[in-house]
């Protein structure tokens, strides 16, 4: 069995958050940061909901059109007039390694979020970076970026797109650090798990209880999986119940059919591992983050060694 390591996590909630600068001390917070507090349906509570029970729920009354944009698969975006998610199998769909084995992927947070709503945002951010070679970093003038965005429901692009992508956390129902991994793991390009192109070896879609004109929601694509196994624990696996149209199961794990699927509340040590493989990150790296006066998220991650080239423990 390969090794593991326990994490946990502290995540700065203000701290000079990645730059930005409020000219207020970190405990301070203004009137219009708290009425966005009252008026966001994000509930601590929920943070114990599963990235699959969440999305399903944020995004049940989405629709499949927003404006140039089609959303399929559940929370999956692609240009109109296309059917099919990008599976990335093309280099171009991946974000850019740098000279030094970081993979630095621009980001703007466009609307205007409570500070404990980006908290959270940031906080999902820094838990990938915290264990591949991902870094998330304020965008300055870069052309390709990710754009975070409070449009309706929860959706985000496969891969890389060019000239600026949106990952929409909608203030209501998506502001929770599983799905923002889940949609950031989509724009790095991550599939959903029940869409592997092995994915009927380990789960059966059963069509009479799916939602009529859902069907293509539970297809399998051509994705690459590299070499790691089919993940039920995966944060990108949706549950037994997705697009059901009885409350009957419409995703079934086989051969258990009794197995727990779309229940994760945080990447699994599989989603990282894939992410450093995709990205051929030469060792984990880990950072150390800083603690908020205003907030404490804690996030603890199991993560696998590498399995590529060496692997170093976090000091924290």
């Amino acid at each position: 069995m390969a090794p593991v390591f326990v994490l946990t996590i502290f995540i700065a909630v203000l701290c000079s958050v990645q730059g930005r600068s409020t000219g207020k001390a970190s405990f301070e917070r203004s009137e219009e940061d708290m009425e966005l507090d009252r008026t966001s349906t994000n509930s601590v509570e929920e943070e114990d909901f599963s990235a699959s029970t969440l999305i399903e729920k944020a995004n049940r009354n989405l629709g499949e059109r927003l404006g140039e944009t089609r959303v399929i698969f559940g929370d999956i975006a692609v240009n109109t007039g296309l059917i099919n998610a990008d599976p990335c199998t093309a280099r171009t769909c991946k974000w850019l390694k740098s000279s030094d084995g970081n993979v630095y992927v621009p980001y703007v947070i466009s609307n205007p979020y409570s500070d404990r709503e980006r908290s959270v945002i940031e906080g999902g951010l820094q838990t990938i970076s915290a264990s591949t070679c991902v870094r998330f970093l304020p965008r300055t003038n870069q052309k390709d970026f990710v754009d975070i965005q409070s449009q309706a429901g929860c959706f985000s692009y496969i891969g890389r797109q060019r000239n600026g992508q949106v990952v929409s956390l909608h203030r209501n129902g998506c502001v929770h650090l599983s799905v923002v991994q889940h949609e950031l793991l989509h724009a790095l390009g991550l599939n959903h798990e029940h869409s592997r192109s092995d994915g009927d070896s380990h789960v059966q879609t059963l069509t009479r209880n799916i939602l009529p004109g859902m069907e293509y929601n539970v297809e399998k694509i051509n994705t690459i999986n590299l070499g790691t196994p089919y993940d039920y624990n995966s944060v990108m696996q949706y549950s037994r119940f997705a697009f059901s149209r009885n409350e009957q199961p419409a995703i079934l794990p086989i051969p258990d059919n009794n197995a727990v699927i779309g229940g994760a509340t945080q990447m699994s040590p599989i989603d990282i591992l894939r992410i450093n493989r995709l990205y051929n990150c030469s060792k984990c790296h880990f950072k150390k983050t800083c603690l908020s006066q205003l907030q404490r998220i804690r996030v603890v991650i199991i993560l696998p060694a590498c399995n590529l080239h060496d692997s170093v423990a976090p000091s924290i």
